[in-house]
């Protein structure tokens, strides 16, 4: 079997990318509208990919993406709508076309899934009866003396 190029990672959101999936995110904010102008969604998608790719926090987003606070406000809003399911769903089916995925070798790490039956419960741990001897990060104690 002929060793396959792995796709390279997408900094931006390609244009023939961007037209598919841009049906899937809620309307934008009308222009004209009062109040701030709004950012492009597409700025926005891609200030939230930087921050899933490289795991940085959202106020270290680069301006070219807006502020981080934005993409942030976007992010919630748009998993609290389920555009993420959306997408993905979307970009598993593209991806199938493309390279095609072998679904019987899927695996899923646990870590990341709530157990169906939610796990035993923990059982809290017994607190040990008060210790009478002073804390050794607190001067203030009964009998401490100052040195001269």
């Amino acid at each position: 079997m002929p060793k396959r190029r792995s796709l390279a990672t997408i900094q931006r959101i390609p244009d023939d990318l961007w037209a598919e999936l841009q049906p899937l995110l809620p309307p934008q904010k009308a222009l004209g509208t009062p109040g701030r102008p709004a950012v492009p969604y597409r700025k926005v998608l891609d200030g939230i990919l930087f921050v899933l790719r490289t795991g940085a926090q959202w106020k270290a987003v680069p301006k070219e993406f807006s502020s981080g606070s934005t993409c942030h406000k976007r992010f919630q809003e748009w998993e609290r709508l389920g555009v993420f399911e959306k997408l993905w769903q979307k970009l598993l089916a593209r991806y199938d076309d493309l390279r095609g995925i072998q679904w019987q070798f899927q695996s899923l790490d646990s870590v990341t899934v709530k157990a169906p039956l939610g796990g035993r419960r923990r059982v809290r741990t017994p607190r040990i009866a008060a210790n009478p001897a002073p804390s050794a990060t607190c001067c203030a104690t009964a009998g401490a003396r100052r040195l001269r």
